[in-house]
């Protein structure tokens, strides 16, 4: 069954008591493209993620983010370089020495260049995996069913379609007998005019007037290759699955069978066989819009 490359998953996780939540969100995608956006303390996990997401995909541009809720991630600790404090300290000293007698109080000593910075915690490499790698698992099997619940309803609207161009096929094959038929009958009527008129009749002209229109008309391949490629269109949807993506084929038929319409309409005679041929445009350009989803 064919996969859709439009889903959504998500999963939660803890480490060292603060919750994480990941989310993985997929769009329709020429290739795969994976996307980590990551708080700076899960830095370590990004390469580890991608790696996961690339293993279970092949199309679709893929957002995987992972965030803390508001106000409950690892708080950043404050840290003071005693050295850089010492050295402000002494050299207030010397000033204060020198007759210099304001004083630096603990909040200046604190805003001073290199004396506080923030810094943000350190979390356990391995702590990380263990605790991140199961719920990205989780998020994982969410957005592949998904995509597989979207994959299964679009391939019965693809199936319902190709029984709808199986018809317009069969319409267009007899439109085309029905034509040939009318032109021969109007040729052989014109031959007899003509006989009547100058009393001569030129079978062999008549007979290579015949050929030619019939061999201007014949759509016989052009319906045969239609169908053809439509089989195969049937194949590939039935094989596809997990791991055998199916889009870059169905995309590749769908433009050999708009190929074969368009040669249909340059062959057409009349304005039912016209009719018939926009029809079946229109039923595979609705066909390639659902296709341009398809992993």
């Amino acid at each position: 069954m064919i996969q859709s490359m439009t889903g959504f998953g998500a999963a939660s996780f803890r480490v060292d008591g603060t919750p994480f939540q990941i989310e993985l969100r997929s769009v329709n995608h020429r290739h795969l493209d994976v996307r980590v956006k990551l708080p700076r303390a899960l830095a370590a996990l990004e390469a580890g993620l991608r790696t996961r997401i690339q293993e279970r995909f092949e199309r679709g541009k893929i957002d995987c983010s992972v965030s803390a809720p508001q106000g409950e991630g690892p708080a950043p600790r404050l840290e003071v370089d005693r050295q850089a404090l010492e050295a402000y300290r002494a050299a207030a000293r010397i000033l204060v020495g020198d007759g210099i007698r304001d004083t630096l109080g603990t909040a200046e000593l604190l805003a001073l260049p290199g004396v506080a910075r923030l810094v943000e915690p350190q979390l356990s490499d391995d702590a990380l995996r263990d605790a991140a790698e199961p719920a990205l698992d989780a998020a994982l099997e969410g957005l592949a069913g998904m995509r597989a619940a979207e994959g299964a309803m679009l391939a019965r609207d693809l199936e319902a379609r190709l029984a709808r161009l199986s018809e317009l096929a069969d319409a267009l094959d007899a439109r085309a007998g029905v034509i040939q038929q009318a032109v021969r009958e109007r040729l052989r009527r014109r031959a007899r005019q003509l006989e009547n008129e100058v009393g001569v009749l030129d079978e062999a002209r008549l007979h290579q007037e015949l050929a030619l229109a019939a061999d201007r008309l014949d759509v016989s391949e052009e319906i045969l290759r239609l169908r053809s490629h439509a089989l195969q269109f049937h194949k590939a949807l039935e094989a596809a699955g997990p791991g055998r993506a199916a889009g870059r084929r169905l995309d590749f038929l769908l433009q050999e069978m708009s190929r074969e319409a368009n040669t249909l309409g340059a062959k057409g005679a009349d304005a039912d066989a016209a009719h018939l041929v926009v029809e079946l445009k229109t039923e595979l350009e609705r066909m390639r819009e659902q296709v341009q989803n398809v992993e």
